[in-house]
């Protein structure tokens, strides 16, 4: 395949985003939830299921090379530095990049409700939290379909921001995707990313099943977005 080879841009209709992870997000410990609340938490996450245009832009990467303290692609100036992603994706093939955003009418939504209701901006942004995560579980299981169709497999993704792969590689990251043109995604000067409800990531496509991923699809969090199982193949070959 072409260096620098796009996937996909996609759109996601998610129509629902489970209690549970909002009241994680939320800070709850298994406290008794009032009806009212609860009640009250099901028509905010409505709200955001309503505003959210769940988008992706996804790219596939060749690895150029693995150095000490940074991986090189083949296509674009992206790279991906520290030794947690070195260690991540250390018998990478190739590399998938996506964006995911909810898009502008939920940071809108967020700045309203921080002037006229703050429980329910708490609890929006909760919402949104949860509703973005899905998102990015949708492009996640897009990319572990395609890593299969090549006879390969997937690491769990790794975003900018953890361990020690830094924020600043978010500009070439974009740029990588095109997520300004594809999404609408501007950073801050900081390398924050507006809309604020948006997710980047890089997922490992590896010759060989990689450890620590979900062993079943019973319990694996893409099943919901998997394509693979309408085939009768499973991510694990």
């Amino acid at each position: 395949m072409a260096a620098g080879l796009r996937i996909a841009r996609e759109s996601y209709d998610i129509a629902s985003v489970d209690r549970r992870e909002v009241l994680r997000y939320l800070g709850y410990r298994d406290q008794r939830l009032s009806d009212e609340l609860g009640e009250r938490i099901d028509a905010v996450v409505g709200r955001c299921l309503l505003l959210a245009r769940p988008r992706a832009s996804i790219a596939d990467y060749p690895v150029a090379s693995v150095d000490a303290g940074e991986v090189r692609l083949d296509g674009c100036t992206l790279r991906l530095t520290g030794a947690d992603i070195v260690g991540h994706l250390h018998d990478a093939t190739r590399v998938a990049l996506f964006a995911v955003t909810l898009g502008a009418d939920i940071d809108r939504e967020l700045r309203r409700l921080s002037l006229t209701d703050a429980l329910e901006q708490v609890i929006f942004d909760a919402a949104a939290t949860a509703l973005v995560e899905r998102a990015a579980d949708a492009a996640n299981a897009r990319i572990r379909a395609y890593a299969a169709d090549l006879g390969m497999f997937t690491s769990w993704r790794f975003s900018p921001g953890y361990g020690d792969l830094p924020l600043s590689v978010q500009t070439d990251f974009l740029a990588a995707l095109d997520a300004t043109r594809q999404l609408g995604i501007t950073l801050t000067p900081s390398d924050l990313m507006v809309p604020t409800k948006s997710v980047t990531a890089v997922v490992g496509i590896h010759p060989d099943p990689q450890p620590g991923l979900e062993g079943s699809c019973s319990i694996c969090s893409l099943a919901e977005f998997c394509t693979l199982r309408t085939t009768g193949r499973t991510c694990r070959g």
